[in-house]
């Protein structure tokens, strides 16, 4: 079946997903044909990885030692942290090194230490693989847990770039006790050690630079020990190098993520209904950060088991074949109705489309 003879008003929903799979397959296939290397999966996922971790300690090094101003090393190590989170996604997906354990688990540790904000990658596969399952209900822990189904407002936006104010903020609104050790129980277990070191000097870093900053508009500049003072020359560098870009790339990641994801009106099962095409120009800011999520994670939801760098070549035809099933595309009403299909009225009064 091709783009001319396929008729969406005919097609079911799940007719129409396996259209738009069968077509992108298509161009995966004619893209490797055209250029045979794209058939070294492993040697390009590793050759990636290379390039970021580089990247990051080379840019890390010319700030430490003076060649570069700090916001350019923050942004480049965003930029490479990006890099490593598409591997990571497609590594839960066992895109690389399949049958070598030992490479694949490498991979899977090093893409963990350049993003020291995230939780434990093997946890995060049973969530993610049950992200495909649920996507869109209340059973998808992983995207409830970056605001998919918030409404906005201060909490939600808190929450969406700090993974443990994320956490805490659940935490108090949990009506039980035993919900509170649950939450605190399952914060520690998928955090540590990493996302709790992170988050931690996080803190530190801003605790110290604002009690300064009050200090010295009162006038009384506070005193600090010289071991303070030593510890935080080390949490500064690290803000710069690997923290402040983690949690710029988080923000960006999870904001895209979040409202390009649908929740709450989604028919299980139902990929048409999951995700839209977000690709707003003013939202590029944001999609330098997460490697241009918001346009091609939607291809991936239906056509798995292709890696990120194809999904970023087979987009534009992804793209069209996707709108003409019904995909949306730049669906901003989402922002106001907490990432839902329709609004409440309409959604309970019938069926959503899809």
């Amino acid at each position: 079946m091709d783009g001319t003879s396929a008729s969406p008003q005919r097609m079911n929903a799940q007719q129409r997903a396996a259209h738009i799979r069968e077509v992108v397959l298509a161009e995966g296939v004619r893209l490797r044909r055209q250029h045979p290397w794209l058939l070294h999966q492993d040697a390009l996922g590793a050759g990636i990885l290379a390039f970021a971790l580089v990247g990051m300690i080379g840019s890390a090094a010319l700030y430490i030692m003076g060649y570069m101003a700090w916001w350019a090393c923050l942004l480049l190590n965003a930029f490479f942290a990006s890099l490593t989170h598409e591997l990571e996604h497609d590594l839960i997906h066992s895109m690389y090194f399949r049958k070598q354990r030992l490479a694949h688990n490498l991979m899977m540790g090093l893409v963990w230490l350049a993003r020291p904000s995230t939780i434990n990658p093997w946890i995060r596969r049973h969530l993610h693989l049950n992200h495909h399952k649920v996507s869109g209900t209340e059973a998808d822990m992983e995207e409830r847990a970056i605001t998919n189904g918030e409404p906005w407002g201060i909490p939600r936006l808190l929450m969406v770039g700090d993974n443990m104010m994320s956490a805490l903020i659940r935490l108090l609104r949990a009506k039980t006790w035993r919900h509170r050790f649950s939450i605190l129980k399952r914060v520690l277990l998928v955090y540590a050690p990493l996302a709790l070191l992170h988050w931690g000097a996080w803190y530190v870093f801003l605790g110290f630079h604002a009690a300064n900053g009050i200090a010295s508009l009162l006038g009384a500049p506070i005193e600090w020990s010289a071991g303070t003072l030593q510890m935080m020359q080390v949490i500064d560098i690290a803000a710069v190098v690997i923290i402040g870009p983690n949690v710029l790339r988080t923000f960006c990641l999870h904001f895209v993520s979040s409202n390009m994801h649908y929740y709450g009106d989604v028919e299980l099962g139902n990929v048409i209904q999951q995700t839209q095409v977000l690709s707003p120009w003013w939202m590029w800011p944001l999609q330098a950060f997460c490697f241009n999520f918001g346009s091609t994670h939607g291809i991936h939801h239906f056509v798995v088991k292709e890696p990120f760098y194809i999904r970023q070549l087979t987009a534009r035809v992804a793209h069209e074949v996707m709108a003409e099933m019904g995909v949306r595309f730049n669906d901003f009403g989402t922002f106001a109705r907490a990432n839902r299909l329709e609004p409440l009225a309409r959604a309970q009064g019938g069926k959503s489309p899809g």
